[in-house]
């Protein structure tokens, strides 16, 4: 059983996405529940950052500004992916997977999912951000369906443990 949300929660977006998950628009009102995720989703990441990813409070700004796609399954979330509307580009991030549930598919099911909502905001092309130290993360966006384009320097307050930077990539949304 699914509920409905308040919010910027969307019910015509909310179809199936295999394996028995559901894909929907996430509401605001799941700030917490999707702030705890991401952070269970990028402790990955402590080798050179220290502290959570994100909390509530920037989740709920990001609300302000774009939109959250959330995968679900009778035991909760499993999956989420911000996109952000920039003219006619389109930004994704924080891709999170529950841990337990990575490396199964469902980040590339919500990266296209995440797509095909951009496409239905009229974006005709997707970027993103990597940080370089991730290893992994080029070759599964490039398996998507991304160039890498550039390179941007990574925040110097975030005193990373190793020196960084991050990779930007992108990726037509255009049908050929």
């Amino acid at each position: 059983m699914y509920l409905t949300l308040a919010g910027n929660y969307n019910p015509r977006l909310e179809r199936p996405l295999g394996n028995d998950l559901l894909l929907r628009e996430a509401a605001i009102a799941e700030a917490v529940a999707l702030a705890a995720l991401i952070n269970r989703a990028f402790e990955v990441e402590r080798f050179f950052l220290d502290g959570d990813r994100t909390d509530r409070e920037k989740v709920r700004e990001l609300f302000a500004k774009g939109h959250f796609l959330v995968a679900e399954n009778s035991t909760g979330l499993t999956g989420c992916v911000y996109i952000e509307k920039r003219g006619v580009r389109a930004y994704l991030g924080l891709l999170s997977i529950e841990p337990r549930l990575q490396r199964a598919g469902l980040g590339l099911r919500l990266t296209a999912a995440a797509e095909d909502f951009a496409r239905s905001l009229g974006c005709e092309a997707m970027d993103l951000r990597i940080v370089n130290v991730r290893e992994e993360l080029p070759a599964f966006y490039h398996r998507a369906g991304y160039v890498t384009t550039g390179r941007e320097p990574f925040p110097p307050d975030a005193s990373p443990a190793v020196p960084c930077h991050f990779i930007v990539m992108s990726k037509s949304l255009k049908s050929p």
